[in-house]
């Protein structure tokens, strides 16, 4: 969305597929889950009167659109890309299929699943914790606006202070926003690390993956990692 209320600003797009394509050049698969919240959000819909599973449908559309967006924005910077939806519409993107997900990823293309889940009720977030378990990623990488996790929001009370590590039980306990409950217990369930930092930083993706003091860190332990190539975000 950028500074814009609302939509897809190109320069975003292109910016983000610039981090994308710096990741890829270390050798790392990269798979993307998109939300599309900056066209429509369904848990907002709903709590205005429209039906749940219609709003969340809708959403799930939404997050096509970006997948198109952004695709095209890697492609234009010569990054081979796929985009595969839980939703089947041929005529934009291949039905999700994890199988031929790893496959596009060990040849070195950038995969986006779109449509979250394919169900209502479930969010983006949960639809990323999904498909990193499905794929076997090293690493779930929250990009998000801002740089971490904190105590409050850091907007609304300046002495809110960013978490470093915390653990899952934290996150849940606490009733931190990181990401909705059911991606955390799933990741803790499986015991994959969450990254959480601050996206609109040009090469903080890259940042983030060699390992650098960014944001914030969930896991059972909360020690960060450096990723290699070969290893899979």
């Amino acid at each position: 969305m950028g500074s814009q209320n609302y939509g897809i600003d190109p320069a975003v797009a292109t910016q983000i597929a610039r981090d994308i394509a710096e990741v890829q050049s270390l050798g790392v698969e990269t798979a993307i889950v998109i939300g599309g919240g900056n066209i429509f959000r369904g848990v907002a819909a709903s709590a205005r009167g429209m039906d749940r599973a219609t709003a969340d449908y809708m959403g799930m559309l939404a997050t096509v659109i970006n997948a198109m967006a952004l695709q095209d924005a890697l492609e234009k910077i010569g990054v081979v890309t796929r985009v595969q939806t839980a939703i089947e519409m041929h005529h934009v993107g291949e039905p999700y299929i994890r199988r031929r997900a790893m496959r596009h990823l060990e040849k070195g293309r950038v995969v986006i699943f779109a449509a979250g889940t394919g169900n209502p009720y479930f969010t983006t977030d949960t639809a990323a914790a999904l498909r990193a378990m499905e794929i076997h990623a090293d690493v779930l990488l929250k990009a998000t606006k801002v740089d971490g996790v904190y105590t409050d929001d850091p907007k609304k009370n300046p002495s809110a202070t960013r978490f470093k590590h915390l653990s899952y039980i934290d996150v849940l306990k606490k009733n931190l926003k990181v990401m909705d409950s059911t991606a955390i217990s799933l990741c803790m369930d499986n015991d994959l690390q969450i990254v959480v930092f601050d996206s609109t930083k040009r090469g903080n993706v890259r940042r983030v993956l060699l390992g650098e003091e960014i944001g914030t860190v969930v896991g059972r332990n909360a020690a960060r990692g450096t990723k290699h190539e070969g290893e899979r975000a």
